[in-house]
């Protein structure tokens, strides 16, 4: 295995790593910005108003693109597997 493919492995996880938890904090960023919003302008000063709901939306996201995600890192695993002997 020369470093060059080791890198080339590394870079395509990183890669697929960040492309499958991006949506769900995309998700939670958005959700904790609109919750902090409202309590700014309703001067409600409670921590668990946010907490739950970004603990709902992220869960609503993970039933939702749990299929794509899982379906990514399948992708993935599949392709260092079949590329395995070609890297040794």
């Amino acid at each position: 295995m020369t470093v060059e493919t080791f890198l080339d492995a590394m870079n395509e996880g990183i890669t697929v790593f960040l492309m499958v938890i991006a949506p769900v904090l995309l998700i939670s960023l958005l959700v904790g910005l609109i919750i902090s919003i409202f309590q700014t302008v309703t001067q409600i000063n409670e921590q668990t108003v946010t907490f739950v709901s970004k603990i709902f939306a992220v869960f609503i996201s993970l039933l939702f693109l749990g299929g794509w995600m899982l379906q990514k890192l399948v992708d993935y695993f599949y392709s260092i597997l079949s590329s395995y002997f070609n890297m040794i």
